[in-house]
């Protein structure tokens, strides 16, 4: 029988369609910005695009001019894996509230959170069933629309259950989830007695709808990965998994071979290198540079932002970066495309690059090389849609030295522009 409840056809549709809906942003020069290459350059941005990039002080401004003379500019982080429901909830001195307000306060400002870090788009794991039901979907859904010109979040629907007696409300749910609006078909199979069932389940309903698959899962059963990139090879428009911290833990011959049989079957693998996030019990990484070698595509993401599985999480993507730099051993630039560029591809949206015709999803912090960014990057300009959506300054300032210190070379100033030393870090 058909469904007769009404739906909200704006939840669930691509950001393209969405941004089609936005009015256009005034034409925005960003001047004297250095990229990645070393070229200091001016940027023009026409709408939610790259409209020019041509060298410093050779593009005429339309609008407005912003000055980003010390700046770095790179395409703006993704958040691939995000848990919107519980973040923002360790603090709190009983369990954490799941009221429907509640829920989407918290998702809303953990999104403004990752926001400001420069995450322009995110992807937020949303459990459903239980005697919730549906609320802290509908919850997050409508923090999805508060947040709308300043962020693109999307959600995915974990169930608990599919398989089974117990599992066939699940699946119900499930279907009336994507209905609703989430975006993505995902679960944790871990937690179903059994698993290949469950997985089976994801695929059929993900099918059914043309959603893409995010599975929840520590990866340390070989055999349970080998099937389930038997079932998922080539599926469109994609299958992802995370955080797979379990792979880290096996012998390195089945490691290996579970990274190719992930590798044929084209599945992106989102590791947590700044902990452990919801349903998840290790809190090590998955083994990044093994992945990247058999072929597969690695994005990071922050997962537990401030919640019980991690009280003190950031969900900063450029942290991300830098610990899949200083831990794994990944030059900054691969580490840095972990959280932007093939962020950004696991959530099916298009590349970013700070070239003409491009969106104009760009992050623009304080620094020359994208090294000194990763390790020391305070001050941040955000730009979603060809505006700027949110500014962090930081300003680092020292007194003078000693006057009965022997004389030296000048130390180094840093602080306000009005302050007669240099620009803050």
């Amino acid at each position: 029988m058909p469904d007769s409840r009404p739906r909200r056809p704006d939840d669930s549709a691509p950001d393209s369609a969405e941004a089609a809906t936005t009015d256009p942003a005034p034409a925005l020069v960003l001047s004297g910005a250095r990229l990645t290459d070393g070229r200091a350059v001016d940027v023009r941005l026409s709408g939610s695009r790259i409209e020019a990039v041509g060298t410093a002080g050779s593009l005429a401004a339309r609008g407005p001019r912003i000055d980003l003379r010390g700046y770095l500019l790179l395409p703006a982080p993704a958040e691939p894996h995000a848990h919107g429901d519980t973040a923002l909830t360790a603090d709190g001195s009983g369990p954490a509230s799941g009221h429907p307000e509640d829920i989407q306060r918290r998702a809303t400002e953990a999104a403004l959170l990752q926001l400001g870090h420069g995450a322009t788009a995110l992807r937020a794991h949303v459990r459903i069933g239980d005697v919730q039901g549906l609320a802290a979907l509908e919850a997050v859904l409508q923090a999805r629309r508060a947040l709308r010109g300043l962020a693109d979040l999307t959600a995915v629907a974990v169930p608990r259950l599919l398989t089974g007696i117990a599992g066939a409300d699940g699946l119900a749910l499930l279907r009336d989830a994507v209905k609703m609006g989430a975006a993505v078909v995902g679960g944790c199979p871990d937690l179903d007695p059994d698993p290949t069932g469950y997985t089976a389940a994801v695929l059929e309903v993900a099918a059914e709808h043309g959603r893409p698959v995010d599975l929840h899962t520590d990866g340390d059963d070989p055999a349970r990965l080998a099937r389930l990139a038997a079932m998922a090879g080539g599926l469109r428009p994609g299958v992802t998994l995370g955080p797979c911290a379990g792979l880290a833990h096996l012998p390195l011959e089945t490691a290996s071979r579970a990274a190719d049989q992930l590798a044929a079957a084209g599945i992106t693998v989102v590791c947590l290198p700044q902990g452990g996030c919801t349903g998840s019990e290790r809190r090590t990484t998955a083994p990044v540079r093994l992945l990247r070698s058999a072929g597969v595509r690695v994005a990071a993401g922050s997962g537990a932002l401030r919640d019980t599985a991690n009280p003190v999480g950031r969900g900063d993507p450029l942290e991300a970066a830098y610990l899949l730099a200083s831990q794994h051993g990944l030059r900054p630039e691969h580490a840095y495309a972990a959280v932007s560029t093939t962020a950004r591809a696991a959530l099916g949206l298009p590349d970013v690059r700070v070239e003409a015709g491009f969106p104009a999803e760009l992050l623009a912090v304080r620094g020359e090389q994208l090294s000194a960014a990763l390790s020391l990057a305070y001050s941040r300009i955000v730009i979603h849609r060809g505006r700027i959506v949110a500014r962090t300054s930081a300003v680092r300032e020292y007194c003078d030295s000693d006057p009965d210190a022997t004389a030296g070379p000048d130390l180094p100033r840093q602080g306000r522009p009005d302050s007669g030393v240099g620009p803050g870090s």
